[in-house]
């Protein structure tokens, strides 16, 4: 087949013609010369097209190695949009052929936001093998027990043997360490097979540390103009920002086409910075989609500063993305459970008022002073509806900031926190689950990164700085504790134990009872803006009401993380039941299945009764019958 007629799937990469020959194609404006060096030595050179990029055929074929020269320079450099990469991020390339992979799932139509229950997955440690492999074993499990979709955590080609996969610097280069790129696809087939979507989470906002060889190509990859915690900035809008542009856009692209993925998280947006007419996490969106083609697909972002704009449509000014996480939640729901109110949770209080503001609007700062930043926070989330946050009590990064990586069930009350859990899994917001806290893990989720000596001495260091935030974490014996990242012994300590479904069966029940019903109780479905209402009963309690039709099937949910509390009356509409019923109590947090000491009448009386730490389900049922009282009289 001639380069004229072979049609590449991507403007970029390595793309086979046919069993014996491979096109080549990159953007290399800043060496003078590039030659492929295939593993049997042979030698060709690319022709130079306009606009810096340069391409030609080699004879090679799938499976096959590749390496560039660059002019005179003695070492050779991997593909930066390199497919797969065996021995690491410094080694050479692979010839990969999506085609060669059968898929089964052709009736699959993707995901969209509504209905979905989030489960966040390191590879690594999502099983004690740590490979895509072993993790497909447990989507049976998973789908059974009502998630519905994995956001996988980045796992392309990153330095080291552990790591949590946000040091990345081959992005188009399923990680090494957890199978070849054909065991991703076979995951995600699986997945689809079990009725499980899947989501990749990439990092757009900077590379990692070591095997970053994108300079030696052009050093327009990247820019000094604006600031980035984690590094340099990615050029989407300076000089020769269209093939970085290209570059980005295209992995968006070649995850959702060539690995039938569901959708994206975007990592850290906020440093994703564009001041061009159009942002990139719009051509991102856009992309992504048009990938897609028939399938429907969801994009997550990450934004620290809340801005509500990335979930509007493109033609609103938005960018088209479909989620955002919600941390505001997150915050309150730790200080309600540990009573701990420091560092970047310092403005939440954990008081009943902001998980009822919570349930209704999302994001809790939506431009107004946040007093952790010396600064106005987020913006107003106006009609977008409770789907469009995801909602969590334990993500990658937040159980990582405890310092000895304790799971939340370890830093609070056994009934508080399946109070807690209750309201995670009825919320109208999207749930999202870290792996393991289904069934309460022991294992912790430590941070842990794989680097040489001296990047590893940086790394401790800027994470113990980091942590200084936390007042509580000075106390010297919990310094003495914290583990070190760069240890192995760090790493396998993270890894989950599965027997731990039967040993803490209690707290899986917990979470499959309530999986079962979000998934039954047609309340429990797409919530529009304005399909919940809630109210403050007590410092430590609160009510939600989940609205229906003609409000005759009306749902409430009660939580009380304090002390028991009781009331002859209370003098609000959202706690009255529907017309000629009574509310019945459906569930209980305190059932004894769930380590629980059972629920009492909470109407003893007629009068309200709600037990402590505790979340209680209510559904209409038909009255009961009450003994005639005498009617109290107003004296002259």
């Amino acid at each position: 087949m001639s380069d004229s007629a072979f049609r590449r799937r991507l403007p970029i990469g390595a793309e086979p013609v046919d069993s014996g020959a491979t096109h080549i194609r990159l953007w290399a404006p800043r060496p003078r010369r590039v030659a492929v060096i295939t593993g049997t030595g042979a030698r060709t050179e690319l022709t130079r097209e306009d606009d810096g990029y340069v391409s030609g055929t080699i004879e090679a074929g799938a499976g096959d190695r590749y390496q560039f020269k660059l002019d005179d320079d003695e070492k050779l450099y991997p593909d930066p949009a390199s497919r797969f990469q065996p021995e690491g991020p410094h080694g050479p390339s692979v010839i990969v052929d999506p085609a060669a992979f059968r898929w089964t799932d052709g009736q699959w139509n993707g995901v969209s936001r509504d209905g979905q229950v989030v489960y966040e997955m390191h590879i690594g440690t999502f099983t004690r093998a740590g490979t895509w492999a072993a993790a497909a074993e447990q989507l049976g499990e998973l789908a059974r027990i009502g998630i519905t979709l994995i956001e996988v955590m980045p796992a392309v080609e990153f330095e080291g043997r552990f790591g949590w996969g946000y040091d990345g610097v081959d992005l188009f280069a399923p990680s090494h360490l957890y199978g070849r790129p054909d065991d991703f696809r076979r995951f995600v087939d699986a997945a689809h097979a079990a009725g499980v979507g899947v989501l990749h989470d990439v990092v757009y906002n900077h590379l990692g540390p070591a095997g970053n060889y994108l300079p030696q190509f052009s050093t327009s990859y990247f820019t000094d103009r604006y600031e980035n915690e984690w590094g340099e900035s990615i050029n989407f809008d300076g000089p020769n920002a269209a093939a970085v542009r290209e570059f980005y856009v295209a992995n968006a692209r070649y995850w959702i086409d060539e690995f039938h993925l569901d959708g994206l998280r975007l990592d850290a947006t906020q440093s994703i910075h564009d001041y061009s007419g159009r942002h990139i996490l719009a051509d991102i969106s856009a992309a992504a989609r048009a990938a897609a083609g028939s399938r429907s697909v969801v994009i997550v972002a990450e934004n620290e500063p809340q801005h509500t704009q990335l979930v509007r449509p493109i033609a609103e000014g938005g960018y088209g993305l479909d989620a955002l996480w919600n941390d505001d939640f997150h915050h309150s729901a730790m200080v309600a459970l540990t009573g701990r109110a420091e560092a970047y949770y310092t403005d939440t209080r954990g008081e009943p008022q902001e998980f009822v503001s919570a349930a209704k609007y999302g994001y809790l700062f939506q431009g107004q002073r946040y007093d952790w930043q010396r600064a106005p926070r987020g913006t107003p989330a106006w009609g977008l509806a409770p789907s469009a946050f995801v909602a969590f009590t334990q993500n990658h990064d937040q159980i990582a900031n405890s310092a000895l990586g304790l799971r939340g069930h370890e830093l609070t009350s056994a009934a508080r926190w399946r109070a807690m859990t209750a309201l995670l899994l009825l919320l109208p917001a999207t749930p999202m689950l870290f792996q393991g806290q289904e069934f309460s893990a022991s294992a912790p989720f430590l941070y842990f990164a794989d680097f040489d000596a001296s990047l590893n001495a940086a790394v401790r260091k800027g994470r113990a700085e980091f942590l200084t935030q936390f007042p509580s974490l000075l106390d010297p014996d919990v310094q003495s504790r914290v583990a070190d990242p760069a240890s192995p012994e760090t790493f396998d300590r993270c890894k989950l134990d599965f027997s731990e479904r039967a040993s803490h069966a209690a707290a899986y029940a917990l979470h499959v009872d309530l999986l079962r019903l979000r998934r039954e109780e047609p309340v429990f479905g797409a919530r529009p803006f304005g399909g919940i209402d809630g109210t403050v009963l007590s410092a430590s309690a609160f009510a939600l009401r989940f609205f229906s039709p003609g409000h005759l099937e009306d749902r409430l949910l009660v939580v009380n993380m304090g002390a028991e509390l009781e009331r002859g009356s209370f003098a609000e509409p959202l706690l009255a039941p529907p017309a000629d019923r009574d509310w019945d109590v459906h569930w209980s947090s305190e059932r004894p299945a769930y380590g629980g000491s059972g629920t009492p009448d909470p109407f003893p009386d007629g009068c309200w009764r709600i037990p402590a730490e505790c979340a209680l389900y209510f559904t209409p049922a038909p009255k009961r019958p009450r003994q005639p009282i005498a009617v109290r009289r107003r004296t002259a």
